[in-house]
């Protein structure tokens, strides 16, 4: 049963939030409308997982993602699932750093989805869910020695759809919720979780450590593309040829 405070200063989404998550098995052990009672609530609760309001009084600004950013450093064993109106940059990388464990973010219009509960128990349980959109904005700022010269695909052996298993996986969505999305058997998706795992060389632990390990891959992956197609295009755009740059700057 994970313990969970919730923060957020709309009391009637909060009531419903914590009907919900009190509904699928959760203790709501403390509620908070402003980031400072977040604070004080994890410190004196101890939460498995604090869910939290990006924008919070008394700017409405980022007040919850600072907060959440604090509690990812004071707390490491405090899982943060944020949830947000609108995507976010700010902070993003700073939220994450070099680990994905324990750590979420959500759009609030996937908190009536299927994937929601999902997400809840990955994070409490130190994985990780990011939306769909989140992944985006979240790889282009982290930095994984990408571009050129950098290190080839993680992901270059993985098939199709061992990808798209991966992709939904970073989402946080459970075996069985990837089964409902791609139309396939949970047992199918199991063979394709495992197959992800063995052709990314992970190491043989709890496999709720494995799956944020291979979502750290592709994060990292994501990142390289990303840097590669903003190279290309720089290049568009001034009119060089990448590949005339590199023969005028090496050695004779």
């Amino acid at each position: 049963m994970p313990r969970v405070v919730l923060a957020d200063d709309a009391s009637l989404f909060r009531a419903a939030l914590a009907e919900l998550l009190e509904r699928d098995g959760c203790a709501i052990v403390a509620q908070s409308g402003n980031a400072d009672e977040l604070l004080d609530a994890v410190e004196r609760h101890r939460p498995d997982l604090a869910v939290v309001d990006i924008r919070m009084p008394p700017g409405y600004h980022l007040e919850g993602l600072r907060a959440a950013v604090r509690l990812r450093r004071s707390h490491p064993g405090t899982g943060v699932l944020l949830l947000s109106q609108h995507l976010e940059v700010a902070h993003l990388d700073e939220l994450v750093g070099h680990t994905a464990r324990g750590v979420g973010y959500l759009l609030k219009d996937r908190v009536t989805g299927p994937g929601f509960l999902d997400a809840v128990r990955q994070v409490a349980a130190d994985g990780c869910a990011f939306d769909p959109e989140v992944v985006p904005l979240l790889v282009g700022g982290r930095d994984s020695g990408g571009g050129r010269g950098g290190r080839r695909d993680e992901l270059a052996a993985l098939s199709p759809r061992e990808r798209e298993v991966l992709a939904l996986m970073a989402q946080g969505r459970s075996n069985n919720a990837i089964a409902d999305e791609l139309h396939l058997t949970t047992r199918t998706v199991e063979t394709h979780v495992r197959g992800v795992f063995q052709r990314l060389a992970l190491p043989d632990e709890a496999e709720h450590n494995r799956r944020v390990l291979a979502v750290l891959a592709y994060l990292r992956s994501a990142r390289r593309a990303t840097i590669s197609a903003s190279a290309a295009a720089d290049s568009v755009d001034l009119g060089r040829n990448p590949a005339a740059d590199d023969r005028s700057t090496a050695s004779p």
